[in-house]
């Protein structure tokens, strides 16, 4: 039985691609090309995600100080009230 189904795709302007990597022999049918572009954005994917986990435990593992949400929310409540009187003419 086979694993996989058959699918219609309307590439638009992607055909050309597809069809100058038929041309060149490099492929032997649409199929393996969808399916390479498949496996490269697996890869991409992976890539991705991989440097984003990478960044994420940077940050989790930044020996930074901390700041409490109470004082970001104080800092940013002063900024836009300082930021309110100045588009009023300092009043």
């Amino acid at each position: 039985m086979r694993s996989s189904k058959p699918i219609t795709v309307t590439l638009g302007s992607q055909q050309k691609s597809l069809d100058a990597r038929l041309q060149s022999g490099a492929y032997s049918s649409a199929s393996e090309v969808i399916r390479a572009a498949l496996r490269a954005l697996d890869r991409e994917e992976d890539a991705i995600d991989e440097i984003m986990r990478q960044k994420i435990r940077e940050a989790i593992d930044d020996p930074g100080s901390d700041v409490d949400a109470d004082t970001v929310f104080e800092r940013l409540e002063r900024l836009h009230a300082d930021r309110m009187k100045a588009g009023r003419g300092g009043v």
